[in-house]
């Protein structure tokens, strides 16, 4: 706990990064917009545009596809107030706009790969520039870096603070995949999966309730192109391989905190914010994994 109480403290100080690691950054990026999300975190990077009481945190969050970092992350972003930025939110709304990437990525998404590198650089470059603009400062990534290319290039700008990896055992992650669903009027997510899995020899058991929608969503709900059986264990598989490497270059940097979700939401919350050192004095509100 010292350990990570050490990392906590260390968001509230963010250090600018150094003219030689501006220099590195430059000669590692290979594409424009390579340098253009570079010089975005390096700019984020910066102190004195906050309220010198809050905490600057640059946190990123780790975790398979379905695991439920978007809903934690966003809990936290609420609670410290620094923006949650979701890589996977921005391929969606590309892929709801009809921009020239637009029917590329459906087909990469469509077929559970991972889309390229630099589509995800350009598009997390132009967040960035959007919300340099707003006046904001420090963040909590979310769903990038997934590459080591990417952590190299997040490392050479700017000093992350905490790395949380969210683990979840891989039968309770399908049954959450399979069981989503989307709002296609106020956009929001549910889940109707209910998972109550007994415990075995040794092994813990596992229950999730479902997160069922208002009335009024009901007639509304869709499901993602991407949720299926193939697509999700497709996703899962090559994650699996492409996260080891990531994992490692955090660990070794100690930085990285592994977190086993104990069930759901009501369950692993209070738990996360524990090993954080964090309280939520206003806790009641409601988030899809």
């Amino acid at each position: 706990m010292a350990a990570l109480n050490g990392l906590l403290r260390a968001g509230a100080a963010v250090r600018r990064p150094t003219a030689a690691a501006r220099r590195w950054i430059s000669s590692l990026a290979s594409s424009e917009a390579d340098t253009r999300v570079a010089a975005s975190l390096a700019r984020q990077a910066m102190p004195g545009r906050r309220d010198p009481g809050s905490r600057n945190v640059q946190w990123v969050f780790l975790g398979c596809p379905g695991v439920g970092k978007g809903t934690y992350a966003s809990r936290l972003s609420q609670l410290l107030g620094v923006p949650h930025i979701a890589t996977g939110d921005l391929v969606r709304e590309e892929l709801a706009s009809s921009g020239l990437l637009a029917q590329q990525l459906a087909d990469t998404v469509n077929q559970g790969k991972l889309v390229s590198d630099e589509i995800i650089i350009d598009l997390l470059s132009k967040r960035l520039e959007n919300g340099e603009a707003k006046g904001e400062s420090g963040f909590i990534l979310d769903g990038f870096p997934r590459t080591i290319r990417q952590a190299e290039i997040l490392e050479g700008v700017t000093d992350i603070d905490l790395v949380v990896n969210l683990k979840l055992r891989e039968d309770v992650l399908l049954a959450k995949c399979l069981g989503r669903r989307i709002c296609s009027q106020c956009g929001k997510n549910f889940n109707v999966a209910s998972i109550n899995i007994k415990g075995e020899n040794g092994r813990p058991g596992m229950f999730m309730a479902p997160l069922p929608p208002p009335a009024q969503c009901i007639s509304k709900l869709f499901t993602r192109a991407d949720d299926t059986e193939e697509v999700v264990k497709e996703r899962l598989r090559i994650y699996h391989e492409t996260s080891q490497p990531v994992e490692e270059f955090y660990r070794s940097r100690g930085k990285l905190l592994e977190f086993d979700l104990p069930g759901g939401i009501p369950e692993s919350w209070p738990k996360l914010l524990q090993v954080l050192n964090l309280e939520d004095h206003d806790d009641k509100q409601s988030a899809a994994a």
